[in-house]
């Protein structure tokens, strides 16, 4: 039975495109590492997350999401993001732990597609609340596959023999595996407003980061994971106080509150 191909625009076509885009970075990434290309494999991953990081703002600019790209953009990120990350880390030092190190990449991969599902039926249900929109429910895809690999990317910069050690990478693996199907809040940056007098210091900030990662990209890497990594706690703690104040005077209030919050002139109303 033949199957009816509607026309589309390019508008349309597009934000699905950028995904393929993804995708194709994130099998390109195995290749590499089936090469034992490591260090292009996780350029091909960085890819693969700007790729992920783009479509769905376009889609949004262009008012072209549908329900066809959001499934294709978690089958992509499944790949790209669990698959690829799980394989690398395997053929670059868990394969010498056996069918453990082999479970440990698997049980990785499992709890990203986990975590995708999750999310995609969270897509139904209505509006968090307004203390909730800056943060994420768990550690999301394309961050957890940079903590996943992070002891690789370490390993270029300093001794691989500590970092490319099966037992720490099994264990920051088991790790991120369990914060990308937890619910700990992490921070998300989609709506986050800077503060006027924080803005020219930001852009220095940025600028001197891009600079670092021209002339020590993988140092920088591994600060960035590191630093991202110890956020999760104060990410945590900050959502629980927001929550343990909606609770007491309303949503009303948090909201304006979090707002001043992001202006950056929030007062002390306990």
């Amino acid at each position: 039975m033949a199957m009816a191909v509607k026309s589309l625009s390019f508008n349309r076509m597009l934000p699905n495109l950028i995904t393929l885009l993804a995708l194709s970075a994130g099998l390109t990434a195995i290749r590499y590492g089936l090469r034992e290309e490591f260090e292009r494999a996780v350029i091909a991953i960085f890819f693969a997350a700007v790729f992920d990081g783009i479509d769905g703002r376009i889609a949004r600019m262009l008012r072209s999401t549908s329900k066809f790209g959001a499934e294709l953009d978690s089958l992509s990120d499944v790949v790209s993001f669990g698959v690829a990350p799980a394989l690398l880390i395997y053929m670059w030092t868990m394969s010498t732990a056996g069918s453990v190190g082999w479970a440990v990449c698997v049980i990785f991969a499992l709890c990203m597609a986990l975590r995708l599902a999750r999310f995609n039926t969270m897509l139904g249900e209505p509006d968090l609340p307004s203390y909730a929109h800056n943060y994420f429910v768990g550690v999301p895809a394309p961050a957890a596959a940079f903590l996943g690999i992070l002891p690789m990317v370490l390993s270029f910069e300093f001794a691989p023999g500590f970092f490319s050690s099966p037992v720490l990478v099994g264990a920051v693996m088991l790790l991120v595996a369990f914060l990308m199907v937890s619910r700990i809040p992490t921070f998300s940056m989609k709506r986050f407003r800077v503060p006027a007098r924080w803005v020219v210091p930001l852009m220095v900030v940025v600028g001197l980061l891009a600079a670092l990662l021209v002339t020590e990209p993988w140092a920088t890497l591994g600060l960035i994971g590191v630093v991202y990594l110890g956020s999760i706690p104060f990410a945590a703690s900050s959502f629980r106080r927001l929550k343990a104040r909606a609770d007491a005077l309303g949503e009303d209030v948090v909201a304006k509150e979090a707002t001043e919050e992001d202006d950056g002139v929030a007062e002390d109303r306990k």
